[in-house]
């Protein structure tokens, strides 16, 4: 039999002793302590005599502190004490590339302005007699503020001696009869307008300060005339849209006078575009009979807005519907005000596919390299995102703003994963959405179109401007260009509008 009270017993003595080795370690640890700060105090008090200087090699350190002598019980307990688990080291950290520091050299297309300067006396002595040591370059960017200038074409006239004929030469091309400007002037103005979008009062007052006066309906008339002359290649990159593989759209409102309302119109400017060509449209309304109508001749996939007005373009099987993955990620932004743990952890499954078309963009992955990259790296994600979405929806409320993500999502999951099945398709509709950033700067210049017609032709030149920024084209060179074949020798040229396109410059260009 085991003497219960005797084992009781022992285990008491054993505690009392734990006990009394606990205090006595901790009396020892706090004398220790002590000691420590009172030779800190001494130490600062040598230095101060010394004037403040650090002991020096010449001068002997002050003896250790001898440690107090631990019993032998404490000192094999603290031995004997289970060790904490080692913390894992982190992997070191990747050195990223620093970037280049310093200054850039200036380009070297730049023409050059050079200025030789030679000192004409000794800076010493005055003396004239000098030989050349050394020469000291500088390069600086500079710029000569361009030059309006009055172009006079004389052209004789001549009899011939034999018939007695009178024969003229033809002038310069100019963009139409009688204009009061050259096609370089006119390509320099629409640049202006609807490429830097420079309002029309701030282009008149500029010319006015250089003694150029020029009423303001000569300028909405140059509009006129240069959105006419490049109206048919407009049509002709429509045509191009409608024969593609995907284009995408996107649209916005504009503010129209028409007569007989007494308040401006609210009108609807629409982008159509794909990676080689843009096309600008204004119409009266967003109705979904035009927009149908419009796109009849088109089969191939279109990436838009979830919007009702394209329900009849997709109802036909002869469009595919693409969708935009921004507008999903927006969506579970906005959530994470009130399921922020859920809202990131859906934003993360998007946020994931994301980072796989950032892979095949920096690989440069296009075709069937990039179908592969999306087929394997992408639809995976796709599809345990779908789980998740299936999982999480029956616990939400239906006016949770994550409900309201997590719907859009199981409701267009066609459109939004088109992009894995199909390389031409984006992941997103974002380029088309970056165009508007230009149309609201014009908006905001010129708050208003004065008319339809003036609406169109708007229009005409902003599907110009994106086209030549889509082909990498430099528009002020593409327009002058295309209005010395557009204009007066139209006939001498006798190329078609097909031919007169911003890829067809470049073509001709990079010849």
């Amino acid at each position: 039999m085991v003497d219960v009270a005797a084992v009781q017993r022992e285990n008491a003595e054993l505690r009392a002793v734990v006990a009394k080795l606990t205090a006595t370690v901790d009396t020892l640890s706090s004398q220790l302590a002590k000691m420590n700060e009172r030779l800190a105090e001494l130490l600062a008090v040598a230095q101060r005599r010394q004037g403040g200087s650090r002991t020096t090699s010449s001068s002997p350190p002050p003896p250790p502190v001898a440690s107090p002598t631990l019993p032998e019980e404490v000192r094999r307990a603290f031995d004997e004490r289970p060790k904490p688990p080692e913390k894992p080291k982190k992997p070191p950290r990747e050195k990223k590339p620093r970037k280049p520091t310093g200054r850039k050299p200036l380009p070297a297309h730049l023409p050059v302005e050079e200025t030789v300067l030679r000192p004409d006396n000794c800076g010493h002595c005055g003396s004239a007699e000098l030989d050349a040591a050394d020469e000291v370059v500088e390069e600086k960017l500079h710029v000569v503020k361009e030059h309006q200038r009055r172009r006079v074409v004389r052209r004789t006239t001549c009899r011939c001696r034999q018939c007695g004929g009178r024969t003229t030469p033809r002038s310069l091309p100019a963009p139409y009869e009688r204009s009061k400007v050259t096609c370089d002037w006119l390509a320099w103005f629409v640049h202006q307008k609807f490429s830097l979008l420079l309002p029309l009062d701030r282009i008149r007052r500029d010319l006015a300060d250089r003694s150029i006066p020029i009423a303001m309906s000569t300028f909405v008339s140059f509009v006129e005339r240069a959105a006419d002359l490049l109206a048919p290649i407009d049509g002709v990159h429509w045509q191009q849209l409608l024969k593609s593989r995907w284009m995408a759209t996107d649209g916005t409102g504009l503010k129209v006078l028409v007569p007989g309302l007494p308040a401006a119109h609210n009108g609807y400017i629409e982008l159509y575009r794909n990676t080689e060509v843009a096309v600008f449209q204004y119409e009266a309304d967003k109705s979904g009979d035009v927009v149908e109508s419009k796109l009849a001749a088109f089969k191939g996939t279109l990436t838009a807005d979830a919007e009702h007005r394209f329900n009849g373009v997709f109802a036909s099987g002869d469009v595919l519907e693409g969708g935009c993955n921004a507008h999903g990620r927006r969506k579970f932004e906005a959530a994470e005000a009130v399921q922020p743990a859920l809202a990131v952890e859906g934003g993360g499954f998007i946020g994931a596919m994301y980072g796989e078309e950032d892979k095949a963009r920096d690989l440069g992955l296009t075709g069937e390299a990039l179908l592969r990259h999306r087929q394997l790296h992408t639809r995976p994600i796709a599809d345990e995102f779908d789980r998740w979405l299936a999982a999480i929806q029956p616990s939400l409320l239906p006016s949770d703003p994550l409900q309201v993500a997590v719907r859009y999502y199981r409701t267009h999951r066609a459109a939004l994963y088109r992009f894995i099945d199909d390389a031409d398709v984006p992941i997103d509709n974002s380029p088309t959405e970056r165009e508007f950033q230009n149309v609201a700067k014009l908006r905001l210049n010129m708050l208003f179109a004065g008319s339809s017609e003036g609406a169109h032709r708007a229009c005409v030149l902003l599907g110009i401007m994106a086209t030549c920024r889509a082909q990498g084209v430099p528009v002020q060179a593409y327009l002058t260009w295309a209005f010395e074949r557009l204009g007066t020798h139209r006939d001498a040229f006798d190329l078609p509008a097909a031919e007169l396109t911003p890829a067809a410059y470049r073509r001709q260009m990079t010849k």
